[in-house]
């Protein structure tokens, strides 16, 4: 007989408004590239800067299935979900399943990697990153080709990807969206919930800020 199950908090509301936060920033940077709105192109990719900096500190302090510890998987563990031959009382399909945490590691690489280079680069036009001056013109030259091409490319590969990835396991019954709308997912009731009460939520607040004024500073600092 099938384990009965009940509503567990799974994405504490930090998680879910910066899933959504950053999905709405890299959209509003791809648009913005495309109109030819490069201030807003800007201010985009600044929030994601800020968002990844938060996400970095919430990996570490945030809720339960938010923390990397919760979803850093080792290869045969990786492998044994690829089978189905999950170990007795592995929880592989709680927050961030096997598959979904090489992915979410590979956005935010990709994400860190697309705000270094737009810090530095230069498009010989009328567009130079903040942080140029720190590095010499080829560099500045060579950040700017990644980042207009296989930067921006890989990113809507792996959104794409993303997409697929909660399509499919929708049609398998496992509702991954509603879950990052509203944090619950019918699971056993034995299963640990992610801390989600008003003192988290402050804290997650605090730690926004913190960012946000650190971001400030690191792009008035090549003003």
């Amino acid at each position: 007989m099938p384990a009965a199950t009940t509503d567990i908090r799974v994405w504490d509301l930090p998680t879910r408004l910066f899933h959504w936060a950053l999905a709405a920033s890299v959209l509003g940077a791809v648009v913005s590239v495309k109109a030819g709105a490069m201030d807003w192109h800007f201010r985009c990719g600044y929030a994601v800067f800020t968002l990844l900096a938060f996400r970095l500190l919430w990996g570490f302090v945030g809720g339960r299935w938010s923390r990397f510890g919760s979803f850093i998987f080792a290869p045969a563990t990786v492998l044994r979900y690829l089978r189905g031959q999950p170990r007795p009382g592995e929880t592989l399909d709680v927050g961030h399943n096997p598959l979904g945490a090489l992915s979410v590691f590979a956005v935010l690489a990709i994400l860190a990697v697309q705000v270094g280079t737009g810090l530095v680069g230069d498009d010989e036009i009328a567009n130079v990153g903040p942080l140029n001056r720190l590095v010499d013109s080829a560099t500045g030259l060579a950040a700017t080709a990644w980042h207009k091409t296989w930067g921006q490319w890989t990113i809507l590969g792996l959104v794409g990807l993303h997409i697929a990835a909660i399509g499919f396991y929708s049609f398998r019954g496992q509702a991954l969206v509603g879950a990052m709308v509203g944090g619950d997912k019918a699971l056993p009731a034995d299963t640990p919930a992610s801390a989600d009460a008003p003192r988290q939520r402050w804290l997650a607040v605090a730690l926004l800020l913190l960012c946000s004024a650190g971001v400030w500073a690191v792009v008035r600092s090549g003003g």
